[in-house]
């Protein structure tokens, strides 16, 4: 068992890896962003703040220094009565309201801001350069602070404003480092979603022909997707090429097969009836059926078909209808949106297969489609004796035929069923066989729309 810091560590990087985008470009983006900001969140936090605390600590160390000169003047030159010379003097050349009140004791404390890194430093100089009691108020208006010392004469009162002593302008550093923030962000967007939609496009050009539909694609972007553009399109070319020849071939075998066949058939015909000739006449009967069943297989991995947008409701009933004239009972029922985009021909050669093999079991067979946002999923649900589970996999295997499990090509080629789960395929799904909720077993055929 692994030690407890090591699963918590697991537990916590799983965490995150969930709560991530799962997208290309906002995992990008992050990856751009998130340096950029921790870098002028640190320049802010430790460079420019250092600066601005040094800056405030100066000014606030030259305002101190004007008040301990007020205080000199007060005490070493004799003033008028009203103090009107030394008023004048500090409010023109140092921009201090000052004030005589009459003697008493200093207000009470004015309670501060949490974490006021002003008012602490200014304190401080305020009491480097005049050794005596002060009562001072930073918090009561934000922009006028206020003094109160004693001195010979009374009370002091001094009033400036609070940039006089503070750099106040941090807010520029912060509009300015959120606003390059911003244009670097855009920038960054425009130019990961020119680089990411060529890798957009190559996955959509992929995904539409794995589920056979016409793919126009060509490369563009970086070099890199641009070459893996290229591999795709010679890939495609490739298996278009091998699905080509192999049907060409099956079909020629077959064709070439077939002409001898008739020949037997043919010689056939002009001989006499008796036990031997009937007996090369089933030989003759199964070997069609086969060449039947291989060309079948051939048609069935054509993936070059057109796919185009069918209704399923009047699709799923040509397919009921096909059914019914081969004598077959059959209920459909469909739910969702009904237009969608697949090839038609190979889909409904797919259902008839699995119908085919439903009624050679059931009496009673049921159609259940549906489609969501992502997937048409079609049941073929009967009530015959079904294929046992360990078996189920196996009839999907080419040219096999289980003798003891249903079959659609009882015999025939045991190509069938393949041919109806390459369909499924082929659109990008696959066919599964169930349980059925008749009794039987329900075939269900997902692709993706």
């Amino acid at each position: 068992m692994r030690p407890l810091p090591i699963r918590l560590w697991r537990r916590l990087t799983g965490w995150l890896g969930r709560q991530m985008p799962s997208g290309l470009l906002a995992r990008a983006l992050i990856t751009i962003i998130a340096p950029m900001v921790i870098l002028q969140t640190v320049i802010g936090l430790t460079f420019m703040d250092r600066h601005w605390l040094s800056v405030t600590r100066r000014l606030s160390a030259a305002v101190s220094q004007d008040i301990a000169a007020v205080i000199d003047v007060l005490d070493t030159y004799p003033q008028d009565a009203e103090f009107d010379q030394i008023n004048r003097l500090a409010l023109d050349r140092m921009l201090l309201d000052v004030d005589i009140l009459p003697a008493g004791p200093l207000p009470a404390p004015v309670k501060r801001q949490f974490l006021s890194r002003f008012h602490d430093v200014f304190a401080d100089q305020l009491k480097r350069r005049i050794d005596r009691p002060f009562w001072l108020d930073t918090t009561s208006n934000p922009s006028i602070v206020r003094i109160q010392i004693p001195i010979n004469q009374g009370i002091l009162a001094v009033k400036f404003r609070s940039s006089l002593a503070y750099a106040a302008n941090s807010h520029i550093f912060i509009v300015w480092m959120l606003g390059t923030a911003l244009v670097l962000l855009a920038i960054a967007v425009i130019f990961m979603r020119n680089q990411i939609r060529p890798i957009q496009r190559l996955s959509e050009a992929a995904e539409s022909f794995g589920m056979g539909r016409d793919v126009d694609f060509s490369p563009r972007g970086a070099r890199e997707v641009r070459r893996a553009g290229y591999a795709f399109l010679e890939m495609k070319r490739r298996i278009e090429r091998t699905m080509q020849q192999r049907t060409t071939m099956l079909n020629g075998v077959s064709h070439d097969l077939r002409t001898i066949l008739t020949r037997f058939q043919l010689s056939l015909a002009i001989m006499d009836d008796n036990p031997e000739t009937e007996a090369l006449r089933r030989d003759i009967d199964e070997m069609s059926r086969m060449l039947e069943g291989y060309l079948a297989f051939a048609r069935g991995e054509d993936t070059v078909s057109s796919a185009s947008e069918v209704d399923m409701n009047q699709f799923l009933e040509e397919v009921r209808e096909d059914a019914a004239r081969s004598g077959d009972h059959v209920t459909v029922s469909f739910a969702g949106d009904p237009m969608v985009t697949l090839r038609a021909d190979m889909f409904r050669r797919c259902l008839l297969n699995l119908l085919a093999n439903a009624a050679r079991y059931g009496d009673n067979l049921a159609i259940i489609a549906e489609r969501d946002s992502r997937w048409l999923t079609v049941h073929i649900d009967d009530d015959g004796m079904g294929i046992p589970v360990d078996q189920r996999e196996e009839v999907f295997r080419p040219f096999v035929r289980l003798d003891e499990a249903r079959n659609v090509d009882e015999g025939g080629s045991g190509l069938g069923l393949p041919i109806a789960r390459d369909i499924a395929r082929a659109h990008g799904g696959d066919l599964y066989l169930n349980d059925s909720p008749l009794g039987g077993l329900r075939a269900t055929v997902r692709i993706p729309i």
